[in-house]
């Protein structure tokens, strides 16, 4: 018994990369001893005890038997133990609403195969030593998921002879080797005469897509990643015979070797952990709702009549949500970011008149929804509110992470509402063991203007597939080239989707779409605005959206 005890010990620090001396696997078990651990709760004692050890400054890969003594005293004091029992379930202890840039930077480090984090402060001014390791982290991080999927053995695209199997190669292998065939990984992009490439870190080989057929599912981007299998001519050109998207690691999988990496900076659990937290919270709350709202037009006539249909519906109906999402745009006008120095200068009125009644004009519809949310005292009380700047929202920063609206215009918002959020473009909402990303942008007509290489022809459903796919395969909100879309890139981070969310909220002017991909739900709310109200709801406990909609004339939903 003693020594599977002391195998479940080892496995589960070995999971955190660390090793195991005698004095350290004789202190655990003393440890257990001393609690009277069960056989089948060791697993999750030791976890806790893991996990906590490597939270320490100095903490090393081989276990240090006073590091792990002093998190055991630790943990002592605030009157945890292994094995205890667990107290209700708080969900509002247990809701973070996480900015973009206060999330912490990982670096992946091919020479330790794992994430280190960056510990140099972060800025907004982009070097070009940033914007290259951002580039390299999304191909790393693709590429070690692609060399561990269970199906790449060795290709998983289709081909025209399947009896001749290929493995990954680098373009740098090319060379010489005119008529093989080869299976690349790199990122789609053109060169300086035009042509259409894909780049990996060792360079880079023009792609000629006369011989492909069809390619995969998925919508193919300058800047985005892709498999290519094909031919290398005496041109030094790559004649394709397939293109797929890389495929996408399932969370459990990636949570389960890297669940001690805290990516979000509220602290990493196991992979244990999160599977008990989702049972509890299936088990204990399952009448938890989040609302979804995008295009809220606050100077639409209709809007502020349509929230408080909402809200009273709520009221009526004795279902107050934990969460309401506001996305914008918050005005149906289009607003130059150019205005955002006038938007600071505003309430000292040096701007021109026509100026500064737009501006007074935004501030007064923020002041409306202030005094709407205020009106509905239980709602106030109970209901966090998150607002997230859409587009053409006014905020310090155009460029993707983009800051929270500017408190030039909440004032009332802060003083009314005691738990409202100013988020930042994309922002993440932490829920017990689910990551919820919100990204409030018109991702699908981006994607659709900037496809390279080969064309859909899909129909609206296998578009909105498409576009799932094609961002959660490669782990990033915007896979386009920092000429079409700059990102801040010391925080492009923010931008990932790796490990993967439990939900993807890509809130977008396109038609409304909610679909599940490698165990990822990924839902667009709508405009809230139109022939009726609509939004959607989300159920942590089902991990699953619905489609909301409130007439516009009785308001019965």
């Amino acid at each position: 018994m003693a020594d599977a005890r002391q195998r479940t010990i080892i496995k589960v620090f070995r999971k955190y990369s660390n090793s195991l001396g005698p004095d350290a696997i004789e202190l655990l078990e003393n440890i257990l001893d001393s609690h009277d651990i069960e056989d089948d709760d060791v697993e999750s004692s030791v976890d806790t005890l893991a996990r906590e050890y490597n939270k320490q400054d100095d903490a090393l890969m081989k276990v240090s038997v006073e590091v792990l003594q002093r998190v055991y005293e630790a943990l002592q004091d605030q009157g945890h133990r292994p094995g205890s029992e667990k107290e209700a379930l708080d969900p509002d202890a247990h809701l973070f609403v996480i900015d973009a840039f206060e999330m912490p930077l990982w670096h992946w480090a091919p020479e330790r195969g794992t994430f280190e984090k960056v510990q140099t402060p972060l800025t907004i001014s982009s070097s070009a030593e940033s914007r290259v390791l951002a580039m390299r982290d999304r191909l790393n991080i693709i590429k070690q998921c692609v060399l561990r999927n269970e199906h790449f053995a060795p290709s998983t695209l289709p081909s025209r002879d399947r009896e001749r199997l290929v493995t990954l190669r680098s373009t740098k292998q090319l060379l010489g080797r005119a008529g093989e065939r080869f299976l690349l990984l790199g990122m789609l992009a053109h060169s300086k005469e035009g042509k259409l490439c894909i780049e990996d870190a060792d360079g880079s080989v023009e792609l000629d897509f006369s011989k492909l057929d069809e390619p995969g599912d998925g919508l193919f981007t300058e800047g985005s990643f892709a498999l290519v299998e094909g031919e290398y001519t005496e041109d030094a050109t790559l004649e394709i015979i397939a293109i797929g998207q890389p495929p996408c690691e399932p969370r459990e999988t990636a949570r389960s070797i890297y669940g001690h990496i805290d990516f979000l900076g509220k602290g990493a659990t196991s992979l244990l952990e999160d599977s008990q937290l989702s049972v509890r919270v299936h088990r204990e709350l399952p009448d938890v709702n989040f609302f979804f709202l995008s295009d809220v037009w606050l100077d639409h006539p209709k809007t502020l009549t349509g929230l408080q249909k909402m809200f009273q519906n709520c009221i009526d109906n004795r279902f107050i949500p934990k969460l309401i999402v506001l996305c914008g745009n918050f005005t149906s006008r289009s607003i130059s970011h150019g205005q955002g120095r006038d938007a600071q200068r505003y309430q000292g009125k040096h701007i021109s008149s026509t100026r500064h009644r737009l501006l007074s004009s935004i501030a007064e519809n923020f002041d409306a929804l202030a005094d709407l949310i205020a009106s509905f005292p239980a709602i106030t009380r109970q209901t966090h509110f998150v607002l997230v700047p859409g587009p053409m929202d006014i905020t310090v920063n155009s460029t993707l992470p983009r800051r929270p609206l500017l408190s030039t215009f909440t004032g009332r918002l802060r003083a009314k509402v005691p738990k409202i959020h100013f988020a930042t473009n994309p922002c993440r909402i932490k829920f017990f063991n689910q990551e919820i990303v919100v990204f409030r942008e018109d991702s699908m007509a981006r994607m659709l203007r900037n496809i390279v290489g080969v064309k859909p022809e899909a129909r609206s459903d296998d578009l909105k597939r498409f576009l799932v796919q094609s961002i959660l395969d490669q782990a990033h909100l915007c896979p386009l080239t920092i000429n079409i879309h700059a990102t801040l890139s010391d925080y492009d981070h923010a931008m990932r989707l790796y490990p993967l969310p439990t939900a993807v909220v890509l809130a977008d002017k396109y038609d409304r779409y909610k679909i599940t991909y490698t165990g990822c739900h990924v839902f667009n709310p709508g405009s809230f605005v139109g022939a009726s109200f609509v939004f959607s709801t989300y159920q942590p406990a089902q991990m699953n959206s619905e489609e909301c909609v409130l007439d516009d004339e009785d308001g019965e939903d």
